[in-house]
Formats: structure tokens, C-alpha cells, sequence
């Protein structure tokens, strides 16, 4: 065949596979889920009643949750940590390298889209026996014939081997989807683990202060417990008093002191946590002692519908039903037939000089077609499969949705009922307060026992403790309501399915 008879061929190949090429497999079409019109714990009927100071979430028109969602809680040290972790927490760097597996993952589906194409050289000396017939040969004295000598040739060879498998009815290009849908789904895996770690070290965060606060509560009421201490010795001297009394102090201001080397224990361990969450050893990381004052922040609990847009959780579920439909395709595909186009050429000489010359040239072209016949039920079988997951997917995308409802419904609860706890603790503690030094004052005239200013101090230990208990719980409650409505995130920032192996997607996903 000539040149362009083997240029008509493959012309003619071609333009048949691209009128017979289409796409099989059911279209992508995303779950319908209804969304309440409003947070039932943030309505303004479930704030009936409530203390003039006791915390609401913000209004619409009020900013809304940003990026670095943290900044909200006004503490310079915690925006600080927030920066480092961003960089340095080992968990985020594993899931930013899951994303980076499943991007290379597009790059070897895409790579079925193109031929094959190997070449293979080769030099090769060979000399042939000489008892095949060829060369100078003797008669020997019993008469037979001997060959004396065989002949001796060069081949040398430069083929190329092309083959290709076109993408008939879709096969390739579901794969192609199936890959770039679980890349996003790393993608917002990534965003999700990322916001995991961002509200755990907040919640450290307020926890350890919440210690600290408890450490400097602790100091005053054993300072306090000292004063009472010495004057009952005092007293007892005088002659006011009695051993009983003495012993009632002494036994008071162990417990505490007991009780105070506790919390430094619990401290230790949340500025250990802190220090693994940022990639720091636990073994040279510090923080400074500083009670806790934070308010809580106004946390805008808008729209619910947003909620299905804001959490990389709900989004990663979505698109795990885009990958699960795409595999569904692929599956598909397999009900019909496979062609296979094959190439070869180049050129053989026995010696270098006439390797690249025409008559050197050898070429041979081919095409097969492969359709199953019978595989015992393996397709149907196979694409049930496929099908049923994707009907899990559906069922597991709905029920994240509504986990995802339900927690910001019970942190933003949790929120409101610790902040008109703490508006009533602190009533409590006033009044516990007022009974010390009522107590103090009749024990210092005589008129009451020791044993009521014990009581007294008792007391307003337990409410001071519960406070600052109800505080931390308010603060780290806030930290997940923001973490419930998804941070500062969008399904805006998820990479889009031909994007997802650009460099610009990866440098966001690395530093946000």
C-alpha cells in the first residue's frame, strides 16, 4: 500500500470512530433537600423572656462569618495560633496530600484519551550455523558432508509501535469525571479537616483559660482562707476561740490548696494539645497564664438554606453522588463494544549507513473490535452495585444535611441557655458573696460559730467554680456553632471539576 493509501485508511478509521463515539450513563442530577425557613433556637420566640444581657445571634444585615472566623473572639494570641496551625498542623498537610493523590488521579484517567506510542532499538550481530545447509562444506572419509563455515549478519532496528483505544461510548470520559468529582471531594475533605483542627484549637484555647481563670480563682480563695486561717489562730490565742475552730480552717485550706495544685494538671494537658495541633513538640511549647474575658461574639445565624452551601462536609457528600453517578457510566459502557487501533513501523537495515533509507521502511496497520458475549452476570451485577451506592450516597448526602441542621440548632440552644445560666450565676455569686462577709462579720463579733463562714466560703467557691465552668462552656459552644454553619467557607472556594489540577487551585488549597 502506498503512502497515501495508508493516510486514507487511517482517515477513514478515524472519521468512523468519531460518528459512532457518544456517551452513555444516567445524567448527574443533584438531590433535592428541603430546608426549614428558619433556626428554630435562634427565632425570636426561644429568646422570650430572656436576661436583657443574656446572648442572641446576629441579624442578617450584621457581618457575616469571614475566612479567618476566629478574629471574632478579639483575642490577638488565639489569631496568632490560628496562623501557625494553618501552616504547620500535621493532619491538614496528610489531607492537603490526599487531595494531591486524587488530582494525579485526573492526569492518569486523562492520559486513556491519547494513544499509546513505544519504540523499541535495537542492534543485534548473529551468525548462523553451519549445518543448515549454507557455506563450504567437506566430504569426510565415511562419506557424510560436513559444513564448514555459516554466514554472519547485521540487523539493526528502529520500530514504532502505536496503539489506541478510542473512547467509543464514554467509558474514558466518565472515568475522566469519576476522578475530577473525588478530586473535589479531597478538595472539601481538605476544607472540612481544616476547619475541624481551626475549631479544636479554639476550644483548647478557651479551655486552658478557662483553667487559668480557675488557677487565679483558686489563689484568692486560698489567700482568703489564709486570712481566715490566721485570724482564728489569733483568736484562739485570745482566748475567743477554740482548737475546733482552728482545725475547721486548717482542714478547708488543704482541700483547696488540694484542689488548686489540680488544675495545673489540666492546663498542661490543653497547652499540650495546642502544641500538637500547631506542629510544635509539646516538650518547648508555652503559653503565658491569662484568665479567661472573652465575650462571646454575635454569631450571625442567618439564612438555613446558606447552611447547604456553607459546610465542606455537605460538600463532599454532593459531589461523592456526582463520582458514585460517573462510576455508574463507566459501568455502562461496558455493555458495548471496544475497538482497538494499532500502528507499527520504522525501519530495519543490516548496516547503519542504509538504516533511514526508503527501502528500509516497514509499516503495518490494524484494527480490532472486542465485544463480551457471555460473563455470567459480571456487568449486571457490577452496575447494580455501582447504582445501590449511589442510592447510599443520596441517603448519606441527606444525612449529613440534617446532622448538619441539627447541630447548629443545639449549639446555637446550647449558647443561648449558658448565657442566661451565666446571667443567673452571677446573680448567684453576688449573693454568695454577701453571704461571706455577713458570716465573716457575725464570726468576728462572736456571734456565730466558725463553722457558717466555712459554709459561707464553700458556697461562693462552688458558684465562682460554675461560673467560670459556664463561661468556657459558653465560649466553646460558640466555637462549634461557628464550626456547625461551616466557618468562613463557601462551596465557592471548592475547585470546580476542570480546575482541580491547576496550580492556582493548589496554591489556595495549600495557603489559604
Amino acid at each position: 500500500m502506498s503512502s497515501r493509501g495508508q493516510i486514507t485508511l487511517v482517515a477513514a478509521v478515524v472519521t468512523a470512530v468519531t460518528l459512532v463515539t457518544g456517551c452513555v450513563g444516567p445524567p448527574y442530577v443533584k438531590p433535592e433537600v428541603s430546608t426549614p425557613s428558619a433556626f428554630k433556637e435562634g427565632s425570636p420566640a426561644a429568646y422570650a423572656g430572656a436576661d436583657a444581657g443574656a446572648w442572641q445571634p446576629a441579624q442578617p444585615q450584621d457581618a457575616e462569618l469571614k475566612g479567618k472566623w476566629w478574629e471574632a473572639f478579639g483575642e490577638p494570641e488565639l489569631n496568632a495560633l490560628e496562623e501557625q496551625l494553618d501552616i504547620n498542623n500535621q493532619n491538614i498537610a496528610q489531607f492537603f496530600q490526599n487531595f494531591m493523590a486524587a488530582r494525579a488521579q485526573v492526569g492518569i484517567a486523562r492520559a486513556s484519551y491519547f494513544p499509546t506510542v513505544t519504540a523499541g532499538p535495537s542492534a543485534n550481530r548473529t551468525h548462523s550455523s553451519g549445518a543448515l545447509g549454507s557455506g563450504v562444506s567437506t566430504t569426510t572419509g565415511s562419506g557424510s558432508v560436513v559444513s564448514t563455515s555459516g554466514s554472519t549478519y547485521n540487523l539493526f532496528q528502529m520500530p514504532f509501535d502505536v496503539s489506541w483505544q478510542p473512547d467509543l461510548f464514554g467509558r474514558i470520559r466518565n472515568t475522566v469525571r469519576e476522578a475530577r468529582y473525588a478530586a473535589q471531594v479531597s478538595a472539601a475533605d481538605l476544607e472540612n479537616e481544616r476547619l475541624t483542627e481551626q475549631a479544636s484549637l479554639a476550644e483548647f484555647y478557651f479551655q486552658l483559660r478557662g483553667q487559668d481563670a480557675l488557677q487565679d480563682l483558686y489563689n484568692k480563695t486560698i489567700e482568703a482562707q489564709q486570712k481566715s486561717l490566721d485570724l482564728t489562730r489569733v483568736l484562739l490565742e485570745t482566748g475567743i476561740d477554740s482548737p475546733e475552730d482552728v482545725a475547721q480552717a486548717e482542714v478547708t485550706l488543704a482541700n483547696t490548696e488540694a484542689t488548686a495544685v489540680g488544675v495545673a494538671t489540666n492546663r498542661a494537658i490543653y497547652e499540650h494539645a495546642i502544641a500538637t495541633l500547631i506542629g510544635r513538640p509539646a516538650s518547648d511549647f508555652s503559653m503565658p497564664v491569662k484568665s479567661l474575658s472573652t465575650p462571646v461574639p454575635s454569631v450571625p445565624a442567618d439564612i438555613p438554606s446558606k447552611l447547604l452551601q456553607r459546610r465542606p462536609d455537605i460538600a463532599a457528600a454532593e459531589r461523592t453522588m456526582a463520582q458514585a453517578n460517573a462510576l455508574i457510566g463507566v459501568e455502562t459502557a461496558a455493555y458495548y463494544p471496544t475497538l482497538s487501533l494499532t500502528a507499527a513501523g520504522g525501519w530495519e537495515a543490516g548496516a547503519v549507513k542504509n538504516l533511514f533509507t526508503v527501502p528500509a521502511r516497514f509499516w503495518s496497520l490494524g484494527a480490532s473490535a472486542s465485544e463480551t458475549i457471555f460473563d455470567g452476570g459480571l456487568r449486571k451485577a457490577t452496575l447494580h452495585q455501582y447504582t445501590a451506592q449511589f442510592n447510599a450516597d443520596v441517603a448519606a448526602y441527606r444525612e449529613t444535611v440534617l446532622t448538619a441542621f441539627q447541630q447548629v440548632e443545639d449549639n446555637i440552644a446550647t449558647v443561648r441557655v449558658l448565657s442566661q445560666q451565666i446571667e443567673r450565676e452571677k446573680t448567684a455569686v453576688s449573693a454568695a458573696q454577701r453571704f461571706l462577709d455577713l458570716a465573716t462579720s457575725r464570726y468576728q463579733t462572736g456571734i456565730d460559730p466558725y463553722l457558717n463562714v466555712i459554709t459561707a466560703e464553700t458556697t461562693l467557691l462552688s458558684d465562682e467554680q460554675t461560673e467560670v465552668t459556664l463561661r468556657v462552656n459558653e465560649m466553646t459552644a460558640a466555637v462549634k456553632l461557628i464550626q456547625a454553619l461551616g466557618g468562613g467557607w463557601d462551596t465557592a472556594e471548592l475547585p470546580s471539576a476542570a480546575a482541580v489540577t491547576t496550580d492556582k487551585v493548589v496554591n489556595q488549597l495549600e495557603h489559604p
